[in-house]
């Protein structure tokens, strides 16, 4: 939905008092896409897991329990950050797919039933005052 003039004209004020407090802030915020952030995450974990692998086999060669323990669940720690970045990355942990393409209608009602809980019962309890 479009916005109103009023609101246009609102939303330009506020934008033109950001850019005159901190342009630079301002210019990074506008020009920013969320799936660079997401990328930059993917970098880190994959940074640390080379570090888990590392820490993993200090801890085997030097017959350091411990260690290698703590060098798996590093590793383990930065494969679910990496996977959880690359999912919203691409859009697949998101109700709504990152690309801003539409979703074809079959895939609507399955994207549907993925809400939390609470959301799936707040719905169903409006159906049934509905129904009433």
């Amino acid at each position: 939905m479009p916005l109103s003039e009023h609101e246009q004209r609102l939303l330009d004020q506020i934008e033109q008092a950001l850019y005159a407090e901190d342009p630079k802030w301002a210019n990074t915020v506008r020009i920013s896409d969320p799936r660079s952030h997401y990328k930059r995450r993917l970098v880190k974990a994959s940074i640390g897991f080379a570090l888990g692998v590392v820490i993993m086999m200090v801890g085997v060669v030097m017959s350091l329990i411990p260690l290698g323990v703590g060098g798996f669940v590093v590793m383990l720690a930065a494969c679910l950050w990496g996977l959880s970045s690359w999912k919203r990355m691409n859009g697949f942990g998101d109700s709504a797919p990152a690309s801003g393409t539409a979703v074809p209608p079959g895939k609507q009602a399955r994207r549907g039933n993925r809400g939390s809980f609470m959301e799936r019962m707040e719905e169903r309890w409006r159906r049934r005052h509905d129904e009433r």
